[in-house]
């Protein structure tokens, strides 16, 4: 008996209505450098779904149940993903600067070598997602956890991270510089792989209780004219 393999789009202009019909077929589908710029996907079942190098500019996956989805290498600037189901699923490359993802579910998400800028991350559900190798400046990210988090080449600089959790989290070739960190806690957090840039002597107090490097003590201390040797 020979198996169906599952629908397989590629470099193609897919419509709406394709979508849609492999949706209520209940199949996960892979989509290779597909146009789907602008195209609203607003509520459609998608989980398990592949997209790979597909251009998703100003798309809308609001509602979307993206369950283990995974996006390769996809060019979706501005787009959308308010309150989608994105449990398990995985950004790997690509850019994904401004989208908004704002009260979607977060479990188990990993987000790696990806841009991310100006991305607003308010009011997720859940939590407990990876971040690695990605550029997260000017994002929203605030009252998210990270606690017993590592977090691996992710520059932080200018985002919102009011009253994030950093606890007991250890970051390797990071950087906050210039983010907004009030209300953060980093008790047993190890700060030394974090650039600190723009932190003053008076913000230390946010630090109570983490590991940072001589170098980076002395980078504060050198505010007072005093020396570290």
């Amino acid at each position: 008996m020979q198996c169906d393999r599952p629908p397989h789009f590629s470099k193609q202009q897919v419509t709406p209505s394709e979508l849609a019909r492999v949706c209520r077929q209940n199949e996960a589908a892979t989509l290779s450098a597909c146009d789907l710029q602008g195209m609203d996907m607003s509520g459609l079942a998608m989980a398990g779904w592949r997209f790979e190098k597909c251009n998703l500019t100003g798309a809308s996956f609001n509602g979307a149940n993206l369950e283990n989805a995974v996006f390769q290498g996809c060019r979706a600037p501005g787009s959308g993903f308010l309150s989608a189901m994105l449990t398990e699923a995985r950004i790997e490359g690509g850019d994904f600067s401004n989208c908004d993802f704002r009260g979607a579910l977060f479990g188990e998400v990993k987000l790696s070598g990806c841009k991310m800028i100006g991305a607003d991350f308010s009011e997720l559900c859940g939590n407990g997602f990876e971040i690695e190798e990605c550029l997260m400046g000017l994002s929203l990210m605030p009252k998210l956890s990270f606690r017993k988090t590592t977090l691996r080449g992710v520059d932080f600089a200018e985002a919102d991270l009011r009253s994030c959790d950093f606890r007991e989290a250890v970051f390797e070739n990071c950087s906050l510089r210039d983010a907004n960190l009030a209300d953060c806690r980093f008790q047993g957090a190890d700060l030394r792989g974090a650039d600190l840039g723009g932190v003053t002597l008076g913000d230390a107090k946010r630090f109570k209780g983490a590991v940072i490097s001589k170098g980076q003590a002395a980078d504060l201390l050198s505010q007072l004219g005093l020396s570290v040797y």
